[in-house]
């Protein structure tokens, strides 16, 4: 039995399907969820709820963690537009190749 399946069963989880979603978009986020949570208990031997019960981490330091967070999305965000942008030219320069092959 993997940590997944004991941490689900602890928590009353016999299966994934339990959930049973209507919208496949909310069904793939909810994944991710936790495809993530796995990925940091293996990297960190812990959950969340272990940090705040067991006092692993305090106030600041998960506002530290959120402000953090926040600023890399702020940076994912501006290459994502500048990607847009660049697509953008790129697609308006072979738009223009095109016309004057015409």
């Amino acid at each position: 039995m993997s940590d997944r399946e004991i941490m689900d069963a602890k928590n009353g989880i016999v299966s994934r399907e339990e959930y049973g979603f209507r919208d496949p978009v909310v069904k793939n986020v909810v994944d991710k969820f936790v495809s993530r949570s796995d990925v940091g208990y293996a990297k960190y031997g812990s959950t969340l709820d272990d940090e705040r019960r067991f006092k692993m981490k305090d106030l600041q330091g998960y506002l530290n963690d959120v402000q953090e967070e926040l600023m890399d999305a702020v940076l994912y965000i501006q290459a994502a537009r500048e990607e847009i942008e660049d697509l953008t030219s790129e697609a308006l320069s072979y738009r223009i190749q095109d016309e004057e092959e015409i």
